[in-house]
């Protein structure tokens, strides 16, 4: 679907764009299916949701709700891509992934965030996933770009990472949890670069 620039919103029961858990999205995206040139406007509600291997292209959100977008379905072979597009007042996260897989994000823009990418730590199935960014500029005010559970072997890479007005470098570029079965908290055990987990170098980083 090229949706031609258009704004979507939420109305109704479909929820306010707050953290309430149970907000439908805006957009449901079938496997294989490419969604592109569509403004998310206020309320956001839960986003896009996504059932499999799908694409986002040009996809910009002015406020984000629960999530801007998350990565369902149950193929650890399945790819989510974003590419393009940006987001901004992400109270907590922007992209969510709760199914296995990948998911890519590039040539992307996000400020005022919480976390750009959150691997779900609690999901009723305990996955491994990954997350691959590039082309990334994220502009404080922002918590992290990726959080991943180590303990489920998730990987998070990164390369030409743009952070603007972090002069005191708060946003943090990868944090580990230890993921934990439904109904608990996951805990954070770490962050940074280490090689296996999350991967990176101090070049891919870039300050402005």
């Amino acid at each position: 679907m090229d949706g031609g620039l258009k704004r979507y919103y939420a109305s109704g029961d479909m929820g306010d764009g707050g953290q309430s858990e149970s907000q439908d999205p805006i957009f449901e995206l079938a496997n294989g299916a490419t969604l592109k040139n569509v403004i998310i406007g206020s309320p956001g509600a839960d986003g896009i949701h996504c059932l499999g291997s799908c694409t986002l292209q040009n996809v910009w959100w002015e406020d984000v709700g629960e999530d801007a977008a998350t990565l369902l379905g149950s193929s650890s072979s399945q790819v989510m891509t974003i590419d393009g597009g940006g987001a901004r007042s992400a109270s907590d996260k922007v992209f969510q992934h709760n199914g296995p897989g990948t998911m890519i994000i590039r040539n992307f823009q996000v400020e005022n965030f919480g976390k750009l990418y959150r691997a779900c730590g609690n999901c009723t199935n305990s996955y491994q996933r990954h997350v691959q960014m590039s082309n990334i500029v994220a502009t404080s005010p922002g918590k992290a770009l990726a959080g991943i559970n180590t303990n489920w072997g998730d990987t998070a890479r990164f390369s030409n990472i743009t952070i603007k007005n972090d002069s005191s470098h708060k946003i943090v570029i990868c944090e580990k949890y230890k993921g934990v079965p439904k109904g608990s908290e996951p805990t954070k055990i770490g962050e940074g670069a280490d090689g296996t987990n999350c991967i990176y170098s101090s070049s891919d980083i870039h300050y402005q």
